[in-house]
């Protein structure tokens, strides 16, 4: 049996990254995986709307991935529920409420991971062990959370 392409997770870091020199290898390879059938990329609606302002060669990157790679996640009760207890338990300032909302979804989802360059405050293994408490408390399978450069398959 072949094996199934990984769940993941993309926050807006990840498209946009793909246009900056110092991240745009790493973003650009995890958006190849896609492509290749060996991801499908999560992106809940609320990226969407955040990329609906960005440059136009970001909206044209994310419009043109194959549809059967891509699946929308919509943000449910139950995922704004989870969101505030990351916020409650970890003492998260409120202007990572977004990102809690991220982790939330990417949790009900069930992704392999997410994936993100926000390395001031997701991608950390401090915080990825503050929300993953919070997971297997409410019975959700823990997530990982890694930027771009830990996604690599054997090639």
């Amino acid at each position: 049996m072949a094996n199934r392409p990984r769940l993941l997770y993309f926050d807006t870091s990840v498209y946009g990254g793909c246009f900056d020199a110092e991240f745009a290898a790493d973003s650009r390879r995890v958006i190849e995986y896609v492509e290749a059938g060996l991801v499908t990329a999560l992106i809940r609606t609320l990226v969407l709307d955040e990329l609906s302002g960005a440059p136009a060669p970001v909206i044209e990157l994310v419009t043109r991935l194959p549809r059967r790679r891509v699946e929308v996640v919509e943000l449910t009760l139950a995922a704004r529920e989870l969101a505030d207890e990351y916020m409650r338990t970890a003492r998260l300032a409120a202007r990572m409420h977004n990102d809690a909302l991220h982790v939330a979804v990417a949790t009900i989802a069930r992704a392999d991971a997410l994936v993100s360059w926000n390395f001031h405050d997701l991608v950390r293994l401090d915080r990825m062990s503050e929300f993953n408490s919070v997971n297997l408390t409410n019975r959700y399978a823990p997530l990982s959370i890694v930027s771009p450069q830990e996604v690599r398959f054997d090639e």
